[in-house]
């Protein structure tokens, strides 16, 4: 079996961010940040550490300030510079391999028709995909496990985590086929699926490592849940015909798609800082009491 190597990662952006109004009304959702840096940098850092060489970020209107973010700033730089302080946060932004493709989604259609419009970008090479609202903590990312697992067995990988029992009814469930380790073979993902008649409780985080004939599925779309084009249905029929694994996270994910789960996101990262870690918890332990 030969495995391509895994190169390009789709980063859907084009969302709305209703959920954080008015915090997005004029700034990006995948802007706001987790104590001093924006969520869609986590996720970039992550595909970056997973060896990915191009970054395809799939915008919408109003999405700017996500462009600017990874572009050069003359101004700042020649400030900072002046004043004589260290560049290094902002060269660990930019100075990396794979300057950035930016594609627009011009209607709102899902997330398979998101993932669809970097076709021409994605060709005919594996790709990931990564939801920058899911943010995850490991040591390394969960995409660099992934890939490490993607080398062993190709094919197709989806992000697995396992959640209580009355919760399967939230997300994506995995059907589970033979088990090795962290690695599931997937029989079928169910979207949603009523409590107490869901198979496992794996669901799906937002990371996927994926094929290019999912591109040619997504050419003749069909409505799924909401009326959108789900990538999720066109995943389910390469099942069966490609080898299709989830793959456990060895970390911990923050929904920062939720208002509770950003905030968890922001304590959990503050605590872990040493330069500012011991104040939060200090100070956290003062607000609880």
């Amino acid at each position: 079996m030969t495995i391509k190597p895994l190169r390009k990662a789709v980063f859907p952006v084009a969302g709305l961010g209703t959920r954080f109004l008015p915090a997005t009304k004029a700034m990006p959702k995948e802007m706001l940040t987790v104590v001093d840096k924006p969520l869609i940098q986590y996720a970039v850092e992550e595909a970056l550490e997973a060896g990915v060489e191009q970054i395809i970020f799939v915008t919408g209107r109003g999405k700017s300030a996500l462009e600017d973010h990874f572009d050069v700033s003359y101004e700042l730089e020649a400030t900072m510079r002046a004043r004589g302080k260290s560049m290094a946060l902002i060269d660990g932004i930019r100075q990396r391999p794979g300057s950035p493709v930016y594609i627009r989604q011009q209607e709102p259609l899902g997330l398979g028709h998101a993932v669809w419009c970097a076709r021409e970008i994605v060709g005919d090479e594996p790709f990931a995909v990564l939801l920058p609202d899911e943010l995850m903590v490991g040591k390394p990312g969960f995409l660099k496990q992934m890939v490490d697992a993607y080398y062993k067995v190709g094919g197709n990988l989806i992000g697995a985590l396992e959640v209580p029992a009355d919760q399967t009814d939230k997300y994506g469930i995995i059907t589970p086929g033979q088990i090795d380790g962290r690695l599931t073979e997937v029989l079928e993902v169910i979207e949603k699926p009523p409590i107490g008649t869901a198979k496992s409780n794996l669901m799906t985080p937002g990371r996927y490592i994926l094929q290019p004939d999912v591109m040619r599925i997504l050419d003749n779309p069909v409505r799924g849940a909401g009326g959108e084009i789900q990538l999720t249905d066109a995943m389910a029929q390469l099942i069966g015909k490609q080898p299709f694994h989830g793959f456990t996270f060895d970390g911990q994910r923050y929904d920062c798609g939720d208002k509770a789960g950003y905030i968890e996101a922001n304590l959990a990262v503050a605590l872990a800082r040493p330069d500012i870690g011991p104040h939060v918890r200090e100070f956290a332990k003062r607000l609880v009491a």
